[in-house]
């Protein structure tokens, strides 16, 4: 396959899940479309090191990495941290599976296989989607984000089925201009990169996937991330040209240092 593929796996408190995430990539099926795999953790509190160490040993790669960040990055810090690395270590692509395992990299292999990614700069995972299904998810919940991306499609003029799952692929040259770094480093950091690239106009599509809630403990609640959603919304809509010169990190950094300890 044409292009070198890495699986980046941000990881924070995730001990109990971590390890069944890590076997997602031990099959032939997702070896034929992959090259590399990343676990960044965020600095759990918990065993979450180990047991992804320990499940990197297992895999049959080129290349696995474990790297612990050197302070608390967020979600979207930790995003950063692994756009570095992919393109340090010239990687085409950066596939993203959250360590929670609520969702299955086997929704994203068939379109590796058919190389749909070469023709796209963003492949987003979808779970609102035709074809998408949702397990463990409350109506509330669900009917929420529904709300969400239609406000978002109409902000940016463009259908946006998801924004922000926890399996998609991104073109590393995308990056190159670091268009990303000012985006917020924490769980919202998706909403702000949607909209940043559908402003520049990067080829974006998405793909419908199965995601489930069983023994995952989510950061998000849903009337925080309400709140934080709306604050986005009014911002984009009204002062378009600042929202996108705007630093919209509650820690400003040069930089995302992390120390590779396996």
């Amino acid at each position: 396959m044409d292009g070198r593929v890495l699986v980046f796996i941000p990881a924070y408190n995730c001990e109990a899940q971590i390890s069944r995430v890590l076997r997602q990539l031990e099959t032939d099926e997702v070896r034929a479309v992959i090259d590399g795999v990343l676990c960044v953790d965020n600095r759990s509190t918990d065993g979450t090191r180990d047991a992804a160490k320990a499940g990197l040993n297992q895999l049959d790669y080129a290349e696995t990495a474990l790297l612990h960040n050197d302070d608390n990055y967020g979600l979207g810090g930790s995003h950063k941290v692994a756009i570095d690395f992919a393109r340090d270590n010239g990687y085409d692509y950066l596939v993203v599976l959250h360590g929670d395992d609520q969702g299955s990299i086997t929704d994203l292999v068939p379109h590796l296989r058919e190389g749909r990614h070469k023709t796209l700069d963003f492949l987003m995972g979808a779970r609102f989607m035709s074809g998408s299904r949702l397990e463990g998810y409350s109506l509330l919940r669900t009917a929420a984000n529904h709300v969400f991306n239609l406000i978002f499609s109409a902000i940016s003029g463009q259908r946006l089925h998801d924004l922000g799952s926890g399996l998609n692929l991104f073109r590393t040259a995308a990056f190159e201009d670091g268009f990303h770094l000012k985006y917020a480093d924490d769980l919202t950091f998706n909403y702000y990169l949607i909209l940043g690239i559908v402003r520049k106009r990067f080829r974006l599509d998405f793909f419908p996937l199965t995601w489930r809630e069983d023994d995952q403990v989510s950061n998000a609640k849903l009337g925080r991330m309400g709140f934080q959603l709306l604050r986005i919304i009014g911002f984009r809509l009204f002062l378009p040209g600042q929202f996108f010169a705007a630093d919209h990190r509650r820690t400003p950094r040069q930089s995302y240092p992390s120390t590779r300890i396996a």
